[in-house]
């Protein structure tokens, strides 16, 4: 995992996950980030993989960006392309697939909290605030 900082886009795959995104049709980016969570929350009980999680987190991340209080997302590993108005019923998938990459079977969560795991999963909390507020 080429990872360099704890935001939602600091690793190798978050930064080829947006190109993902920029590469779709404007009427195709939702069901995009759709997908991602999608993928995540669909693992039930069994062992979520990391890349499946970090692209979730990283969806999260551009839903919340058009959330009230939402950070905007401007580092240079996001999707270059404008996103447009995402609908809100991705809201609650985001925070489904969020409350999944913290449950003790995430593999994410296991590689994080082996380094500054506590910085990371507040980060993810409140993303999953703004996302579950708006």
């Amino acid at each position: 995992m080429g990872t360099w900082d704890i935001g939602p886009f600091d690793s190798d795959t978050a930064a080829d996950f947006s190109y993902r995104v920029d590469e779709a049709h404007a009427e195709k980016k939702a069901e995009v980030l759709r997908a991602a969570f999608r993928e995540v929350t669909a693992t039930g009980d069994d062992y979520l993989d990391s890349d499946l999680a970090v692209e979730a987190i990283a969806s999260a991340a551009l839903v919340a960006a058009q959330c009230p209080g939402g950070e905007p997302v401007t580092t240079a590993y996001g999707p270059k392309e404008p996103l447009p108005e995402l609908p809100a019923e991705l809201r609650p998938l985001a925070v489904a697939a969020l409350d999944r990459v913290l449950e003790p079977d995430s593999e994410l969560l296991e590689l994080w909290e082996e380094s500054d795991g506590e910085e990371w999963k507040a980060g993810i909390r409140k993303l999953r605030a703004v996302l579950a507020g708006a």
